[in-house]
């Protein structure tokens, strides 16, 4: 690869274990960034970092919590250490929830996936933010949806409410450090070929031809088509883009 736009570069990317996260690490890394990958799931999230250091890349893994504040401190505070400076990060983790209609959905749905999909954004935000103040610019990205962007009927009001919040948070946060030297963007994947997706299937949300036909290309996306979006938005080819929202949905916001 004669163009490594993450080169020396160090990263953390949450939801690191499987999906946008797996292929995220593995595209990030060939690009030349170092890692600190991050999961709930400790032997998936190891596995990962693994193949990443049989690639000939440099990744370490740490089990974390994105909705707890003492995990997402230590995890940035371990970047550090290991690498001296965090350059850039993808904040990937997320849930969808359980599907049901919005008068008969809980509340501890509701208090699950907004902790991790629209808090633990905004933790990784916040230590990130301090570690990149500190030494002067870096650029992060977060993972919203093509649901942050429009509603939906499936059930999934807490997913879509949590990130249009993540849109907003993304917004806010690039406007309030611009002037640093720091970048905060999103990226809003339609729907894509991932654990998550195989999940909905087999709980009969959706059907594989009902989630392909919602883009209008026609097909379910895949991991590594978001994972180079995100890895184009951390490096410096993105060097005049900051408080954007990138739909990467086979046209699904355009139809």
């Amino acid at each position: 690869m004669h163009d490594k736009i993450l080169k020396d570069k160090v990263a953390i990317i949450t939801g690191a274990a499987r999906g946008i996260g797996r292929s995220s690490a593995v595209h990030f890394a060939r690009h030349g960034a170092r890692l600190l990958l991050a999961d709930l799931d400790s032997e998936p999230g190891e596995e990962v970092a693994e193949l990443v250091r049989r690639e000939g890349g440099e990744a370490a893994f740490v089990r974390t919590d994105v909705s707890d504040a003492q995990d997402v401190e230590a995890l940035v505070a371990t970047a550090l250490q290991l690498y001296g400076r965090l350059d850039c990060a993808f904040n990937n983790a997320g849930i969808d929830g359980e599907a049901s209609p919005l008068s008969e959905s809980s509340e501890e749905n509701w208090d699950l996936v907004t902790a991790v999909d629209l808090k633990g954004v905004w933790l990784c935000l916040k230590y990130e933010l301090r570690a990149m103040v500190q030494q002067g610019g870096g650029s992060i990205v977060n993972a919203a949806s093509a649901a942050g962007t429009v509603g939906l009927d499936y059930g999934l009001s807490a997913y879509v409410a949590a990130k249009h919040g993540v849109i907003g948070l993304t917004r806010a946060a690039a406007l309030e450090y611009a002037t640093q030297g720091i970048r905060v963007n999103a990226v809003c994947p339609g729907t894509v070929r991932t654990t998550m997706l195989d999940d909905a299937i087999r709980d009969g949300i959706v059907t594989e031809e009902g989630a392909a036909s919602l883009q209008p290309m026609r097909r379910l996306g895949k991991p590594k088509e978001i994972a180079r979006a995100a890895a184009w938005l951390c490096s410096d080819q993105a060097s005049f883009i900051t408080g954007h929202a990138m739909a990467v949905d086979g046209g699904f916001v355009a139809a």
